[in-house]
């Protein structure tokens, strides 16, 4: 019996200091896919071009459970993403599900690391007459790591997302023969607002 009501107010005193809230956020993200390379010429003489960064963007939801100045952060957030090669750009539409565990540091300060779940929606070429398949695997996992700062309702947060595999796509057609790495490395600039 003693046991059950110290388990009890353990229960009530964590509810009490637990705290959740949810929102939405949106924002820019600058960064780049992996290499472009070119194959068609033969295996030994493939050319590799290096993807240039370009500016996309991100909307979506997050939640936010707190405990002690720990807390578990998931978001739902669609992105887009691009990437300029030399003579086309390559765009992707992913949804985006983080699973991040921060620390409150200092004041309204926090950072936060964790692994980020990716659903490629689409990927395609603009400017461009060459035509792309899918990617290899439409569900991939990386990772995003950054700091943030709440003021009020508001957040503001920077991030940096990578992937920890090549996730490869390849030319449609046989003839045209090349590939590009579709993983992204990027920085993840954020506004948050806070419902609660």
């Amino acid at each position: 019996m003693k046991k059950l009501i110290v388990l009890g107010l353990i229960f009530i005193g964590g509810t009490a200091v637990a705290q959740s809230s949810y929102g939405i956020k949106g924002g820019l993200n600058y960064g780049a896919t992996g290499d472009y390379k070119n194959i068609s010429e033969g295996f030994n003489d493939a050319t590799t071009i290096e993807g240039k960064n370009k500016t996309g963007y991100h909307l979506g939801g997050f939640a936010k459970f707190e405990f002690l100045g720990i807390f578990l952060q998931p978001e739902l957030v669609y992105t887009r993403l691009n990437t300029e090669y030399d003579t086309f750009e390559y765009n992707i539409d992913k949804i985006d599900a983080p699973l991040l565990v921060g620390l409150n540091v200092l004041g309204p300060l926090n950072i936060k690391a964790g692994p980020s779940f990716q659903y490629i929606l689409n990927n395609e070429l603009d400017n461009s007459a060459l035509q792309i398949s899918e990617v290899e695997d439409k569900i991939t996992l990386g990772y995003q790591l950054g700091a943030g700062v709440n003021l009020g309702r508001l957040g503001f947060d920077v991030r940096y997302e990578g992937a920890f595999k090549e996730n490869t796509a390849f030319s449609e057609t046989a003839s045209e023969n090349f590939s590009i790495d579709s993983r992204p490395s990027q920085w993840i600039f954020s506004l948050a607002y806070s419902f609660n």
